[in-house]
């Protein structure tokens, strides 16, 4: 009695709450829990098992072709085109368009860059899609354009009183244009593109020299890779892409998706699919889907590599990863009973385009990642009545991280970080795969990811040593810090309680949802 009337009610009240709390747990875990999380793992070992197959699919096949030389590529034989073209100088029409929205640091690389390609001066037509609202940017671009005019480029300065249809509404106007009738080829850059002198000598051929090839696309080469750790991330992902899943598409069934950028297009092959559309977030990969199941074939130059530069903030990434896992969910939505029902390509084809292409890479990549490995993993670990196998919760993984790291041998010892980074951006990429199938909120939003430039990154590298303020609630990522909290929990109560070590990846994991989560990653830019 003494000790209920001299206990602090405070403990009193946190204690019942603990038990009441413990007691609802132990009823609802054993049927309720267990059932939930063992159909989860199963779902997600099926996933995993399909991305598993699919990265080793995809390493068969590019061992394969470097090793017998098969890069498509690499068949053509491209030297009596050029000879021809330089002998009886019937060069093609080609018209280049860089599409742009207030981009103040980097117009002046690209349409300097594109303004110096070698071809001839009255074949050639840069047209320039400015969409930017900045009235004294669009005169400075304007500016920049007369500069080269006067050089003998032929430049034209388009722009709009409307942002309608985004990048592919431009790029859809820019090709009504009563000089575009007589280009036989378009060329697009991006704004931060700045392609060598010799690109078209290095693209056309392919054209010319096939009549049923409608894209060429060349790969991307990161002028800012070593800018931070962030970037140095992005450059594994994204040579991955380009050194495995491009080069496989391109060999195996002469389709992979236009990345928006550094490619040419057969304007016929482009209205032949129906133009540029603005259904979705991923206009590229829309066009490069619709001229595929119309019969037209792509080649992916492996060794023709184009200067762009990577999002270096936070910020810019998150809505450039938001767009890239929205907008391929989006489409696969839209068009899978269009593939499906499709006579003009083949059965291999359809398979490759709707389980390896959209499902397994644009959709289940993504949903393991977050999934499995963020979520129900660190689950079992409070729940041992589900039991997870070592070659499931390791060796899969590890493999795949394994395939995915050897095409940037230079970073390899950065694995471990970069792991822990894409399983933090895996929760805004699965968030947004679901976000693109549903066709809920955001699903079509579009935000120009920004860039720094040259110039800029010169000019902040200065002020590296001062912190520049910024607002709180833009640095503060609340999902993140949640989801750190609980991978925090789950490896403390491992520690304590389990009789194995995996408390040491989810100390990690939880560290690094924390970074991203309080905004301390990639480069910091004042406003």
């Amino acid at each position: 009695m003494r000790n209920l009337v001299f206990q602090d009610p405070g403990i009193r009240v946190s204690t019942n709450t603990t038990q009441s709390l413990n007691h609802i747990w132990e009823r609802i875990r054993v049927p309720v829990v267990v059932p939930a999380l063992h159909l989860a793992m199963y779902l997600c070992i099926a996933m995993s098992i399909m991305l598993f197959l699919e990265r080793v699919y995809m390493a068969i096949v590019i061992a394969g072709v470097k090793c017998f030389g098969k890069k498509r590529y690499t068949k053509y034989k491209l030297e009596s085109v050029k000879e021809d073209l330089q002998k009886n100088k019937n060069y093609p029409m080609v018209l280049v368009q860089i599409p742009m929205f207030n981009e103040k640091e980097v117009y002046k690389l690209s349409i300097g860059a594109v303004c110096g390609l070698s071809w001839p001066s009255d074949r050639l037509i840069v047209q320039v899609l400015d969409d930017s609202t900045n009235e004294v940017l669009r005169t400075l671009v304007d500016l920049e354009c007369r500069k080269w005019i006067e050089r003998g480029i032929n430049v034209k300065y388009e722009t709009r009183n409307n942002r309608n249809g985004y990048k592919a509404g431009a790029l859809k106007e820019g090709l009504k244009k009563q000089y575009v009738d007589d280009c036989e080829f378009v060329v697009i850059f991006d704004a931060d593109f700045q392609p060598d002198e010799d690109f078209l000598w290095r693209t056309i051929p392919y054209l010319l020299n096939n009549p049923e090839l409608a894209l060429v696309q060349a790969r991307w080469k990161f002028v800012n890779a070593d800018e931070c750790l962030m970037t140095r991330l992005q450059e594994m992902s994204l040579d991955y892409h380009f050194s495995v899943e491009q080069e496989v598409g391109s060999s195996t069934c002469s389709f992979f998706g236009f990345n928006g950028t550094a490619g040419v297009w057969r304007i016929r092959a482009v209205n032949d699919a129906g133009g540029w559309k603005d259904r979705t977030t991923v206009e590229d990969m829309d066009l490069a889907v619709r001229a595929s199941l119309k019969g037209w074939k792509f080649v992916f130059v492996g060794d023709l590599a184009v200067k762009n530069e990577l999002p270096s903030t936070f910020k810019a990434y998150r809505f450039q990863q938001h767009r890239w896992s929205c907008g391929p969910a989006n489409l696969f939505r839209k068009m899978v009973k269009e593939i499906m029902f499709c006579e003009r390509v083949s059965i291999y084809k359809k398979f490759h385009l709707i389980y390896g292409f959209f499902f397994v890479r644009k959709i289940i990549a993504h949903w393991v990642t977050f999934f499995f490995y963020c979520v129900v993993i660190p689950a079992t670990i409070l729940v041992p009545e589900v039991h997870l196998t070592k070659p499931l919760a390791i060796y899969l993984p590890a493999t795949i991280t394994i395939l995915n790291a050897a095409c940037t041998p230079r970073s390899f010892h950065l694995l471990v970080f970069w792991i822990l980074f894409e399983n933090v951006m895996s929760l805004h990429r699965s968030k947004a795969t679901i976000i693109g199938l549903l066709e809920a909120s955001r699903v079509n939003e579009w935000v120009v990811t920004e860039k720094l430039g040259n110039m800029m990154k010169q000019k902040y590298s200065t002020k590296a040593s001062k912190k520049p303020r910024s607002r709180i609630r833009e640095r503060i990522h609340v999902l993140e810090l949640l989801m750190g909290m609980y991978m925090l929990h789950c490896a403390i109560y491992n520690m304590l309680f389990g009789n194995d070590h995996f408390f040491i990846y989810l100390f990690l994991q939880a560290g690094a949802f924390f970074i991203v989560g309080i905004g301390y990653v990639g480069t910091f830019v004042p406003n």
